[in-house]
């Protein structure tokens, strides 16, 4: 599977955006995808996960209440809707795609990345 994020840019904090993923493959469908970001300096850490069907996501307690991931598996897309940012979500975001079709926050069992775009909140 390959992805491609767009979507990042510059926001005001209490701002929103929105985050996008397109993959390209016939096992979109059945397989889980994920959010993360890295922020300057600090290590990748998860945001979001959503399920093969949508059914199922589970979120970072740090955005929980603020993003909703969503996926449209006709369109072969993921979605993150970023509400109420925060100066400290200033990262670059990644999607990615996982080996199988249940949600998981651990990056190793995530086989697929996209090239990452960047958000920045301005306070």
């Amino acid at each position: 599977v390959q992805l491609q994020a767009s979507g990042g840019g510059l926001v005001q904090a209490g701002g929103s955006l929105r985050l996008s993923c397109a993959a390209s493959g016939r096992t979109f469908s059945s397989i889980a995808m994920g959010w993360f970001r890295q922020a300057q300096g600090k290590e990748r850490e998860f945001v979001a996960t959503i399920n093969w069907s949508g059914g199922r996501t589970y979120y970072a307690d740090s955005v929980k209440g603020r993003f909703t991931i969503s996926r449209d598996n006709a369109k072969n897309t993921v979605n993150l809707q970023m509400n109420c940012l925060k100066p400290e979500d200033t990262a670059v975001y990644y999607c990615a795609a996982r080996r199988g079709g249940v949600i998981s926050s651990n990056p190793a069992d995530f086989g697929s990345w996209g090239q990452g775009t960047q958000l920045t909140v301005s306070s």
